[in-house]
């Protein structure tokens, strides 16, 4: 089978990872097939979505300002996902690194809106999450068991559930299908199961839409925090397999996530040239 040859790095973001694609000009076939093979953690690079960077200009049914850094975010099945918090901090970190931005405050273009960027002084990077919602309690279903929880739209949506300890978010089997309510979510959603530590400090775990359990997700704790915050402003403390981070939200309702981001491997892949 002919094969060619991309350009990738690989990034972490608390262990929400993923591969890296430059694609400056929109030039790459990026098919579903092509994403879960690069995402494949034994036949492939191995990650929980790609990130393509490619100009707003190639992806002109978006409506941006062409000159901007369009983050084409693909979960691990292949499927398109409207947002990414950790990715959105990898993606920061990778403009910077290899010099595609000199900004100290980046904006890019998501399908969630234009979020910003912020490269902090400790190593970590900030990033605004745009405007967060809460909506109805409603359920889901996970296995045999049915959980209650809250929706929350953080550009992408999340289903949050309260436990009474820790023991209990550790003792949830977080596997697929899990299922809601279709008229809810029309789209699938993302499904966190929180413990609430202390004041304004929670502990969750994450099963993501279109990849599995992940050891973090930006978006998902978020949806957390705004959860364990109640409405107004404040920030809350959130841990997750792969690490802390801290979300703030302002009196406008408006969330910024800070936490690490790192560009551990740059190199080039092999992609089969018949996956469609």
């Amino acid at each position: 089978m002919s094969t060619k040859t991309w350009s990738f790095a690989k990034g972490h973001g608390t262990r929400n990872d993923f591969v890296i694609l430059p694609d400056l000009d929109g030039v790459l076939d990026l098919t579903p097939a092509t994403v879960a093979y690069l995402c494949d953690r034994r036949s492939g690079i191995g990650a929980d979505g790609v990130l393509r960077v490619v100009r707003a200009s190639a992806v002109p049914e978006t409506g941006f300002d062409p000159d901007l850094w369009f983050m084409d975010y693909r979960n691990a099945d292949g499927s398109i996902a409207e947002m990414c918090g950790n990715g959105l901090r990898v993606f920061a970190r990778y403009l910077a690194e290899e010099g595609l931005t000199t900004d100290s405050e980046i904006t890019i273009a998501t399908r969630a809106g234009l979020r910003w960027a912020r490269l902090c002084d400790d190593g970590r990077v900030t990033v605004g999450m745009g405007r967060v919602t809460t909506g109805a309690t409603t359920e889901g279903r996970l296995g045999s068991r049915m959980y209650e929880g809250v929706a929350v739209d953080v550009g992408n949506p999340h289903l949050v559930t309260c436990v009474a300890t820790a023991e209990d978010v550790n003792e949830v089997e977080l596997r697929d299908p899990f299922v809601a309510d279709p008229a809810v979510f029309p789209h699938g959603v993302n499904f966190e199961v929180v413990h609430v530590v202390g004041d304004k400090h929670a502990v969750m775990r994450v099963l993501e839409r279109g990849v599995g359990e992940t050891e973090s997700c930006g978006t998902g704790a978020v949806a957390v925090a705004r959860v364990v915050n109640g409405e107004g402003p404040g920030t809350v403390r959130v841990d997750l397999p792969g690490g802390s981070v801290d979300v703030t939200f302002a009196a406008d309702g408006t969330a910024t996530l800070t936490g690490p981001a790192v560009i551990l491997a740059r190199g080039e892949v092999l992609v089969p040239a018949g996956l469609g």
